[in-house]
Formats: C-alpha cells, structure tokens, sequence
C-alpha cells in the first residue's frame, strides 16, 4: 500500500508538468495572419502592384497578412482598357506575389459600374453589352482560374439611401436586373472552383440598402444562382460602427452564404479607432461563416483616406493601438 502511495506521489509533478507545457496552451499569435488563422480565418491587405519594390511595404504584406485583394489591377479600366485588348501584368504581379506566400487572393472585381472605361459605357445595345460583359468575365476570370479564392463578382450595384434600388448604371439601364445573376453564372462557368460574391458599402447593419442585397441573396439562393458570399466592405469611421453588424452578418450567414469583411478601414486615432475596430473584429468571429477579414491597405500613407489615418499601421510601418486591439481579439 504504501509503495503505491509513492508511485502515485511521484507522477503528480510530471502530471503537473504536462498540464503545463501541453501544446492546447501554446502561445498567443503575434501577427494578423497567425490570430486569424488560430480561429479559422483569413486576414487579408489590398494590395498594389506599384509599392511591391518598397521593402517595408512588402515586409509588412508578408510577415502579417495571409489574403491579398489586387487594389485597382483587375479592375475593367486595368484589364480591358480597349475592347478586346486584355492586359495583365499588374494583376499578374500580385498574384503572384501572393500564391509565392502561400497566400489566398481575392479577385476584384469583375463587373463594376467604376474605373469602367469609356467603350463599355457607350454600348447602347444591351443584348451587345450582355455579350461585352460575358466576354469580359470568361477572359479575366478564365486567366485566373484555380487559382482565386474568392471574386467580388459584381460590385457596388445597388443605391444609397432609403429606396432599396438598384443603382442606376449603364449595365441596370442597357440590360436590366438580369444583369447580376448573368454575371454570376458567366464568373461560375469561367472560374468553377472559386467562390462568387457580391460586394458593397454602406450595408455593414440592417437598412435599406443591405435588406435589398437580402433580398436578391435569397432570391439566388432559392433559384440556384451561383453565389457563394457576400461582402461587406466596412468603410467606418469610429462613430459609424453599426451596433447591429453582428445581427446583420448572421441574418446573410442563416441565407447559406459567407459573409466577408471586405474593405475594412476605419477613419480616427488612438483608443477610439482601436475600439472601433475590435468591434468589428469581434462581430466577425462571433459569425460563424464570417471566414474572411480584409484591411483596405497596408499603410496609412498609401490608403484612399490617408487623411483620416484609417488602417493598422502607419506611414512608418509602426503598429498602431488599433492593431494591438485586432491581434488581442483574434487572440481571446
């Protein structure tokens, strides 16, 4: 008896020990990418094909993001400058800097009333642009196909405001409503293994605008058009942050779809961006199907709002109280 008494005493400090040193308890993350990634996501950087010869840009992009959005390179102005006049370099050069660090890409976008160029909106047929729109989606979405995870199919398509319209652009007026759901089954047909979103702004909490999106997801889902997710691009300030986002993602979340944070930057400074932007972090990963976050940029001083200082890293490439306050959340 007391012999195994001893036995027993003996192994409780190498129980103890285990209990310490157990791979469960492995250390926090301590970039973007490794936090995300401990809690099934992506985080992602637009990126521009003109600052990866800047070494701390590309420093930055490869040690702390895992997804990478081509900022403006396959856009149609970028892409199909002239009708049937296909150039890819700069979107060639992102990605392939991604893939090379292993990370996901984010097509954007291939049907987009913006940086449209001049031919495309003087189609005055729509049975002519119909045809211009699908060649256009075989061509860009076929160059990369296998090798996007993710393409904003159609972008920004309905209105601001309170009416739930559709935006009024040269595709709605020459083609119709049909024109989205043609998008998607062209994208489908072009690039069968990614998957299809539609993207926009100012539809991060329940309103009119987004509750339209609702509808048209809904209406995909139950007549089996192709889609896949939704994006949210979250273009806040720190006062701007829905209190409903979470409520809002989970409603498009319960249609069968993902739901991404597309375009997130967030306009403000010290401890208010940062808690701005845990909120928005914390609404994601309490969704499920929210699987992917993306930061509009890498550095303040190359975002669309440098003015407004809205991104995780300044112009030097510091880390901004906002990151600390992303990084703490993804590691909760």
């Amino acid at each position: 008896m007391r012999k195994s008494l001893g036995v027993v005493l003996a192994v409780v400090p190498v129980l103890a020990a285990l209990v310490v040193t157990a791979p469960g308890a492995s250390a926090a993350a301590t970039t973007l990418k490794a936090g995300a990634s401990a809690k099934g996501r992506v985080f992602g950087a637009a990126v521009a094909a003109n600052r990866l010869g800047e070494s701390a840009y590309v420093t930055t992009l490869n040690r702390e993001f895992n997804q990478a959005t081509p900022e403006n390179e396959m856009k149609w102005d970028a892409t199909e400058p002239n009708r049937g006049q296909f150039t890819y370099g700069n979107a060639d050069r992102v990605v392939n800097h991604a893939r090379g660090q292993g990370m996901a890409v984010r097509g954007h976008t291939l049907v987009w009333h913006s940086q449209l160029p001049g031919w495309v909106s003087n189609i005055g047929s729509g049975s002519e642009l119909l045809s211009v729109m699908r060649n256009h989606i075989s061509n860009v979405a076929g160059r990369y196909r296998g090798q996007i995870a993710y393409w904003d199919v159609v972008n920004e398509a309905f209105a601001d405001g309170t009416s739930g319209a559709r935006r009024s652009t040269v595709f709605q007026q020459r083609i119709g409503n049909g024109y989205i759901e043609e998008a998607f089954r062209a994208a489908r047909t072009a690039d069968p293994s990614a998957k299809l979103c539609y993207n926009d702004y100012n539809t991060d909490g329940q309103n009119a605008k987004s509750t339209a999106v609702y509808n048209m997801v809904r209406d995909f889902k139950a007549r089996g058009v192709p889609i896949d997710c939704v994006g949210f691009q979250a273009h806040l300030s720190t006062g701007s942050v829905p209190g409903d986002i979470q409520a809002n993602l989970q409603r498009f979340a319960n249609l069968g779809v993902d739901v991404h944070i597309t375009e997130l930057d967030i306009g403000g400074s010290g401890t208010s961006q940062a808690d701005a932007y845990a909120r928005v972090i914390r609404a994601c990963l309490a969704v499920s199907r929210c699987n992917a976050i993306t930061v509009w940029g890498v550095t303040d001083k190359y975002s669309w709002r440098a003015s407004q200082t809205p991104l995780l890293f300044d112009g030097n490439y510091n880390k901004k109280p906002a990151y600390n306050s992303v990084l703490s959340v993804l590691n909760s």
